[in-house]
């Protein structure tokens, strides 16, 4: 099967740290990561009113929520196989980070809420890759599989920012975006979350359940 190309490079690798610290948190990281499925979905519905004029868009926009909401309906599967009790959990300060650092007006806003999107998608994507190749199976061929389902999710998002802006100042804000994005990733984070940092002084930090 041919890997998916998200049409973009994220400007740093999920830290192995993070990665060490998914094996010793697993009900965390799918609770976690339930919780982001759900949340791309509404994502995907709430741009929606933006493409009211455009059928063919809206109805990508259907079809990727259908998408995100299948996906988490398979980690809750996962989870119930294993035991793990699904919980809410306070976020880390990935997502609202990101979006701190957006337009707040006008086109620039919207460009910049689809490019957040499209990061968040790929940083997903990147973690479900690395994922796939750490975790035993059942979830090992689990993440892969949604790799593959997922990867291009992040490059539609750009496309979409397109259709308010040229494609050079779209890129150019994607790129800025992008360098923000790499710095919380890498650092430090008292918690973890599928999108959190790296464990704070690289120790693992205990399962917690706020």
């Amino acid at each position: 099967m041919q890997v998916p190309t998200t049409m973009f490079s994220l400007h740093c690798p999920t830290p192995d740290a993070w990665l060490e610290q998914s094996l010793y948190n697993l009900p965390v990281l799918l609770s976690d990561h339930a919780h982001c499925e759900r949340k791309a979905a509404q994502a995907a519905l709430s741009f929606m009113p933006w493409f009211v004029n455009d059928p063919g868009i809206s109805t990508q926009l259907a079809k990727l929520a259908r998408e995100e909401i299948r996906h988490y309906e398979q980690v809750i599967h996962h989870m119930k196989k294993m035991g793990i009790e699904h919980k809410n959990r306070a976020p880390c300060r990935y997502a609202k980070s990101l979006h701190s650092y957006t337009s707040k007006d006008g086109i620039d806003a919207i460009v910049d809420k689809l490019l957040v999107a499209s990061i968040i998608e790929a940083r997903s994507c990147e973690r479900f890759r690395a994922l796939g190749a750490v975790l035993e199976p059942p979830l090992r061929d689990f993440y892969h599989k949604l790799y593959l389902a997922e990867a291009r999710h992040a490059r539609v998002y750009v496309d979409y920012a397109q259709s308010f802006m040229k494609e050079s100042l779209v890129l150019e804000r994607l790129e800025l975006l992008l360098s923000f994005e790499a710095n919380i990733i890498q650092q430090p984070e008292s918690c973890f979350r599928f999108h959190s940092g790296v464990p704070g002084n690289n120790k693992v930090v205990k399962n917690d359940t706020a």
